[in-house]
Order: structure tokens, then sequence, then C-alpha cells
């Protein structure tokens, strides 16, 4: 895909005849089918390029009902295609805004992965990896959207919610949502999503994360100057209490950040040197371990 044009429209087919219209209307598309793996329709993104037209400047996704209202009041526009369709697994909706705030920088590029070997490159030449499995709940094949920015960004703040109350409040203060429920399979009572919001500025980046599953382990972290997200990650579960933690002091600023949901995953991120979190961010809650990782 060409660099440097902005995105200004994102559009989903789930049928031939939708291919064909999408085509006919000057949009293009990438050539990977979303549902990948499962026995759904074949699915395709589209996008256009269009000059003098708004940016897209985020893209979120939704795959409960409760995650609707707030995009949308945020001004999201929704492409109401479900990317799961045809596939026994959750309705996943897309979301973009034309944001314009401080931490929103036109989107240029898009790539889909659908294997967890081709994502270290991408991290590490500066794409950002949007959190929501597009596959998620209905195959093996777990599908990651991919972003590139205008210019480099960096991860300035984090946060977490335990909610959707604060939603639209969060997307207005320009906060992207990392679309994956830290209590993936755990049996917990809420679900909990870690949000992140950007800067082009090295200087006002974070430069460390960290996450602690024990008073001890937060009691050393607490001394090597790391502050505290105080926001129970585990919340909800039969689990310990999962805290992130993260520090500005440094001259290695973060990019970007995901979290892993598979043993293919962690060992390619390990492999390729990026920054990994050995701490299970469902710790104490059985067979449904999550990691983070960041660059």
């Amino acid at each position: 895909m060409a660099s440097g044009q902005q995105i200004t429209k994102l559009d989903v087919s789930t049928s031939q005849e939708e291919e064909q219209i999408l085509g006919a209307q000057g949009y293009q598309l990438i050539n990977v089918n979303l549902n990948e793996g499962a026995r759904g329709n074949r699915i395709l993104l589209w996008y256009k390029k269009e000059s003098g037209k708004r940016p897209v400047t985020r893209i979120e996704f939704s795959f409960t009902d409760k995650m609707k209202p707030g995009l949308a009041d945020a001004g999201y526009e929704v492409v109401n295609r479900d990317l799961n369709a045809g596939t026994g697994g959750d309705h996943i909706f897309l979301w973009y805004l034309y944001g314009s705030t401080k931490y929103d920088m036109p989107i240029v590029e898009l790539e889909v992965t659908k294997a967890a070997k081709e994502e270290p490159a991408l991290l590490k030449d500066g794409w950002e990896r949007l959190g929501c499995d597009l596959n998620r709940n209905a195959s093996r094949t777990i599908i990651y959207l991919w972003v590139k920015r205008e210019k480099t960004s960096y991860i300035q703040e984090i946060a977490a919610t335990v909610d959707f109350s604060s939603d639209k409040h969060m997307f207005e203060l320009g906060y992207t949502r990392v679309c994956e429920d830290t209590n993936r399979n755990a049996g917990g009572k809420n679900l909990v999503f870690l949000w992140y919001r950007c800067t082009t500025d090295k200087s006002k980046a974070l430069t460390d994360l960290n996450i602690s599953t024990s008073l001890q382990e937060e009691s050393k972290l607490q001394k090597e100057g790391y502050k505290v997200l105080s926001v129970d990650l585990n919340k909800g579960t039969t689990g310990k209490k999962v805290y992130p933690w993260y520090k500005k002091e440094g001259d290695q600023p973060i990019q970007a950040m995901v979290l892993l949901i598979n043993r293919d995953a962690w060992d390619e991120y390990k492999k390729a040197g990026i920054n990994f979190i050995e701490k299970n961010l469902n710790e104490g809650n059985g067979d449904c371990a999550m990691y983070m990782a960041y660059m």
C-alpha cells in the first residue's frame, strides 16, 4: 500500500456484490480475508485516499453491544458490516474517527496480519497494532489490523476502565482503547480495557512498562521508581490483583504496546527481542494467560 497520502474513508465488503460496488466507487482493497480460517463470508477491508478530505485519525472495534454507545456518542462512524459474518464468533464492527485533538494523527497506511510471525517486524518498523482479534471466538487464526501514522508517534499516557460509563469521555480526551478484555476467558464480571493516547513529542513519552501480580512486586516496582495505574486488570475475577506500572524517565520512548493471547505470539515477540513482560495479566485464573509486550 502506498504511503504518504492520508486515508479518508473506510468500508467493508461481505459479498462479491459489495466488492464490485466498492471497487466501482474508487475504494482500494486490502486483499486479506478478515474471516481467514473461519467458515464465514469472505470479508475484505477497503479504504480511500482523497485529496482535500478530512483524514481518519483513529480506528476502533466493538465486539459487544455495550462497546457501541461510547463510540457513537464520541463521533465515531460505524461501518455496519459484521467482520465475523457467517461464523459463530463475536459480532465485530469497525468504527473510525476524524479526530481533532492534539493526540490525533492522520493514518496513512493499513496492514493486516494473520500469523504471529508477521507481527514483530511491523512493530519494529513503527506500525501500531489495533487490539481486537478480528476472528475473535470464530477461528484459531488470529487476525489484526495495523496502522501507520503520518508522523512517528509515542505513547504518552495509559489508562484502564472496568466498565463502559466513561467511554465517551475517554474517546473525547484522545484515548485509543486496546480492544481486548484483559479478563478474556477468565470468567470475570467486568470487561477491563487498557487505553493509551499518543504524542509526537519524544520527551513526553512513556519509557518503560511493567506489571505486578503480588504485594512484593508492587513494593519492588515502587522502589524502582515506577508509577502505578490503580486499576486491577483482574477485577471481577477470582485471580490475583494485577496492576500496570510505567516510567517516564529514560531515553527509550515507547511507540506501541500489545496484548498477546497465544503462545505463538509469546515466542515470536521474545525471539525478536521485543520487550516482553513475563507477568500473566490473568494470574490465578487458570488456563487463559495473556501477556504484554512493548516497543
